[in-house]
């Protein structure tokens, strides 16, 4: 007597539904894009996402990485945006697209609770006193850094870079490094050319003190998608 299939208890039907579009072996960038489409669609714009497991100590403060990616087709999101800056410079920072632009009393104003933005930029001689938003920026991922791009002399020019949507990346406690690169809405040519993007990006600023395998795995996904492996 034959027997029937096990039912995926505890899963959704979108979910169980998706299990057969499921490809075990890594693909291309273009292969893997054809493939996230074949998952079951949804009534929103999904977001597509892309991560990697690297081969690096997080502990090892040379090994961290941080760092910031303008994508070449964009990602179909803007950002909120603030900055930290003097008087001379506020009106070519509100003019780039900053919702706020100030020194002390924007400090004072985030001190007092205000966290309406996504982003924060501040020229060099802000960060004396933007510092004191160290535990409260710090902890949510929005403390300006150089090495993100958003502590700059050209205040106009970063703001404007991350209300088009630059993104910002950094490695988690696991070694991984996650990143938006995209909406379900692109077309497949521009996710391919985002996606291609990124990995070249993290190729490029591997540390030097990392040995051995650097990539070890690298996916993406759709908000409501399992993930596909990419072949690196």
């Amino acid at each position: 007597m034959a027997t029937k299939e096990p039912t995926v208890v505890g899963h959704s039907k979108r979910v169980r539904g998706n299990q057969s579009f499921l490809v075990k072996a890594a693909l291309s960038p273009a292969e893997a894009i054809i493939a996230l489409r074949k998952f079951k669609a949804t009534k929103f714009d999904q977001t597509i996402n892309v991560a990697v497991h690297l081969g690096i100590d997080p502990k090892v403060a040379d090994q961290a990485l941080r760092g910031a990616i303008s994508f070449p087709k964009g990602v179909g999101k803007t950002a909120r945006v603030i900055c930290f800056c003097n008087s001379d410079k506020a009106p070519a920072a509100k003019a780039a697209g900053a919702i706020e632009v100030g020194a002390e009393d924007l400090v004072a104003k985030i001190e007092a609770g205000w966290m309406d933005f996504e982003v924060a930029v501040a020229s060099p001689d802000m960060m004396r006193i933007v510092s004191r938003l160290g535990k409260v920026l710090g902890p949510k991922g929005l403390m300006p850094s150089p090495k993100a791009g958003t502590v700059a002399a050209d205040v106009a020019t970063a703001v404007r870079e991350y209300v088009a949507g630059k993104v910002e990346y950094r490695n988690d406690d696991g070694g991984n490094v996650h990143c938006l690169i995209g909406k379900m809405s692109f077309n497949d040519a521009d996710l391919v050319t985002n996606l291609e993007h990124f990995i070249s990006v993290i190729q490029k600023v591997k540390p030097a003190s990392s040995k051995g395998l650097y990539i070890r795995k690298c996916v993406i996904s759709a908000s409501m998608s399992p993930a596909i492996q990419i072949a690196v």
